[in-house]
């Protein structure tokens, strides 16, 4: 079992403004099939990433339209499917005219390479904002819900401050504080760091 990171570059749109950005896109499994997380900008270096292996499913975080532009073209490569927590439809809506496979819900899990990650709705960043935290490698997967630094942005369409600083503080620090965060854009963190600095604003 091992975590692979991708970063590929493009542009956040939202509320007519246009932003370059660099994601990262992650790959969890092993040498046969993989999990990938938040399929941003282009499918290219993705699909060369995954090298073959089995793509057991297509997890976005959120659908800010960064994190799931090449959702579509990894999907079609791979025959994986899309998961999306509904509440992020949408904003889904805004970049694509087709829905989902399928429904992220809080406490789901998904298996890959014998290991299990969970599901956690963090909404606030955007309302069907999601978390996967994998407990066998003592990591969660934040996409823009935490970042190095504190949380995500709240200034934009669909995005509430209050409930995304309620959903970090009920759901992500109840974990172990030694829990590394892999985040959307940037660096790591962990748990233990950002509890510290969570009135830190971020505009990521």
């Amino acid at each position: 079992m091992r975590i692979e990171r991708v970063v590929t570059s493009g542009t956040f749109e939202l509320d007519g403004g246009k932003w370059d950005v660099d994601n990262n896109v992650w790959l969890i499994g092993d040498d046969e099939q993989v999990i990938i997380v938040d399929p941003a900008h282009e499918a290219a270096p993705i699909l060369d990433a995954v090298a073959g292996r089995e793509v057991v499913a297509i997890v976005c975080t959120h659908a800010h339209n960064d994190h799931i532009t090449a959702a579509a073209d990894v999907r079609a490569a791979t025959g994986a499917p899309v998961h999306l927590h509904p509440g992020d439809r949408v904003l889904w809506d805004m970049t694509y005219d087709w829905a989902p496979d399928e429904s992220l819900s809080d406490g789901d899990e998904l298996r890959v390479a014998g290991a299990t990650l969970r599901v956690i709705h963090t909404p606030g960043h955007a309302p069907g904002a999601c978390c996967l935290y994998l407990e066998a490698l003592d990591v969660v997967f934040t996409g823009d819900t935490l970042f190095q630094g504190g949380p995500g942005a709240t200034g934009r369409s669909y995005s509430d401050e209050d409930t995304l600083l309620a959903s970090i503080r009920t759901s992500l620090f109840t974990l172990p504080g030694h829990t590394t965060v892999l985040t959307g854009h940037g660096d790591a963190t962990s748990i233990a760091a950002e509890s510290a600095t969570i009135g830190a604003g971020s505009e990521q």
